[in-house]
């Protein structure tokens, strides 16, 4: 079988191009035979371009054309004419090419799914049939796009002196937050290396070995529970910097973006970018990544309502909790009794016991706590809160986590029904001054909110050792719409403060030596003071893609059950393997 050679791609052809003789290579998107006339149409990633067999061709030619169905690969050898009948919606519209021959690389089965973006095709049948589904334009726009961006974050962190340099994927187990996923040793057998959740600190150590600047797109994985924006393993566009502070790394990062989104997407932003602290963001949003392209800000009404007559609110407050809300502007008429209780189900997610509602009208206000406030309380909570006629006020009251939670919640989840997330404005900000440490009530125990090897901030550095639940960390995370695109600190480069913050974690001297030793080691050698930040390069394209789930922006993604359902992993071994490797199946109790 002949090979041909194309000249162009299928969606490059133009009007400039009439009258040449060119050959394309691609799928058959459509054939339709109209007696006399076989109109193909010819795709690749690039796009569409439709090619004549008319009656003039052998009848050899005209009767292999006439058996071209869809998804048969093809070669085409032919003339570029001008169209008769164009097709605006096509970048190819304005041509077509005579075809004078023609070559059937493969045939096709009709395909399980519909080669097409608006098929609606379950996602799990996506998955299964993913060769099948990332022949569509779409699916090939997102991966040109991220390949793209890829290369200019190459290009931009080179051009800052950052060195690209691969850090392992056999590490060592030492989990702190996420689970480890597991690689058995054959060699050593009995012990096991991990994959590792992040380079992190694999990268310190190439500050302490004097690499000054490191930069990698690299693989990571967790081993946690899934959703729309997260995948077992992900890539992070991973960096680190030496003698730098925050005002540094920051700097490096909003040139980034800039460059990013003046290239991809032809916008100049605005630097710096505003900063919040992790306790204003809280205040004001409910969120440490707060959404900003709307108002709904949280108001703080503890003070107001302090000895009120309403037992739920007195309670939330003597606990040392606070009575908090939003004020929906325009919101009164649009959400009936029904939807708010709704609004209140949905809540209870983030340990919401329940919600006040107010309703500002010109006649006055009501609420779903009338009988414990008179009017003039009422009114007094309306003005706090800034709320005019037809305005919705909904209060939460709980420990601040809860409070905070429901309302960051509710304020985004409002914000998105009433149409006011406008996906062609990019907020950008900074959160900044994190707590160290946080509470895990899961486990009924402290830890690190970033990780145990960001340090606290200067002036907090005495209270590792004797309050350090009141430490704040030298951290900052950058935020795109309410969406966390990338994190980082300023890390601990002195030994002995390093072994106070593990302290600080509970960890005894022989766990610190088991798990990090290592680099506690490193740290006798001389290091410099050093920092970075890693982004999630699968969220950053999802999102300038203006696509739901970074299912949409990987290749080859899981599912929900961390399944690959086109190669069926995971799945089992052979009891050979097992043995090699010293590991026996506890068999499942019926």
């Amino acid at each position: 079988m002949a090979l041909f050679k194309r000249t162009h791609m299928c969606g490059e052809l133009r009007k400039e191009q009439i009258g040449e003789n060119v050959t394309l290579n691609g799928w058959i998107a459509k054939q339709r035979n109209l007696g006399g006339l076989i109109f193909c149409d010819v795709r690749d990633k690039t796009g569409i371009t439709q090619v004549v067999f008319n009656d003039s061709v052998p009848q050899e030619l005209f009767d292999r054309a006439d058996s071209l169905r869809s998804e048969y690969v093809v070669g085409v050898k032919g003339v570029v004419a001008e169209r008769e009948s164009k097709n605006p919606e096509l970048p190819t519209g304005d041509i077509e090419i005579l075809a004078e021959d023609l070559v059937i690389y493969s045939e096709a089965e009709t395909p399980p799914i519909y080669i097409k973006d608006d098929d609606n095709v379950d996602d799990n049948l996506r998955l299964k049939y993913r060769y099948l589904d990332l022949r569509k334009k779409k699916m090939q726009d997102n991966l040109l796009f991220r390949a793209k961006l890829t290369n200019i974050a190459r290009s931009y962190f080179a051009e800052c002196g950052f060195t690209d340099v691969e850090t392992p994927m056999l590490i060592k187990s030492t989990p702190e937050g996420a689970r480890d996923y597991l690689v058995p040793s054959r060699v050593n057998q009995g012990r096991f290396y991990a994959l590792p959740q992040s380079p992190q600190t694999f990268k310190q150590l190439l500050m302490v070995g004097g690499t000054d600047r490191y930069f990698q797109i690299v693989k990571c994985f967790r081993d946690e529970d899934l959703r729309a924006d997260r995948q077992p393993e992900f890539t992070q566009i991973d960096l680190e910097m030496s003698f730098v502070d925050v005002d540094d790394v920051i700097g490096i990062q909003e040139g980034f973006m800039k460059r990013v989104f003046r290239e991809m997407k032809g916008i100049e932003l605005e630097t710096p970018f505003p900063r919040l602290t992790w306790q204003e963001a809280m205040d004001r949003f409910g969120s440490d990544k707060p959404d900003t392209r709307f108002g709904f800000e949280l108001q703080d009404i503890t003070e107001l309502v302090k000895g009120c007559e309403f037992k739920v609110f007195n309670d939330a407050v003597a606990a040392g909790g606070s009575v908090r809300g939003i004020c929906v502007s325009g919101g009164a008429p649009v959400y009936t009794r029904k939807k708010i209780d709704k609004l209140t189900e949905a809540i209870k997610s983030y340990g919401a016991k329940g919600m006040v509602w107010m309703k500002v009208t010109a006649d006055g206000v009501s609420s779903s706590v009338n009988k414990f406030f008179t009017p003039e309380q009422l009114k007094e909570i309306a003005d706090h809160m800034g709320a005019k006629a037809d305005d919705l006020i909904l209060i939460v009251s709980d420990r601040n986590k809860v409070v905070w939670d429901a309302l960051g919640f509710l304020r985004r989840h409002i914000a998105g029904e009433l149409g006011l997330l406008d996906d062609e404005q990019y907020n950008f900000l900074w959160v900044v001054d994190f707590p160290l440490f946080e509470y895990d009530e899961k486990e009924d125990r402290w830890s690190a909110m970033h990780h145990p090897f960001t340090s606290p901030k200067a002036e907090d550095a005495e209270l590792l050792k004797t309050d350090p639940h009141s430490c704040r960390a030298n951290a900052y995370d950058i935020v795109l719409n309410g969406v966390e695109l990338g994190g980082g600190s300023i890390r601990i480069h002195d030994r002995g403060m390093q072994e106070d913050m593990f302290r600080a974690l509970n960890m005894s001297d022989e766990e610190i030596s088991e798990k990090f030793g290592f680099l506690v080691e490193a740290f006798r050698y001389g290091t410099p003071p050093h920092g970075g930040l890693a982004y999630g390069l699968d969220r950053l394209v999802m999102l300038l893609t203006g696509e739901k789930s970074i299912r949409e922006v990987i290749a080859f993604p899981k599912n929900q059950a961390a399944q690959c359902m086109v190669s069926e992993a995971p799945g089992t071994v052979d009891a050979q393997q097992l043995e090699e490797l010293g590991i026996a199946l506890i068999a499942e109790k019926e």
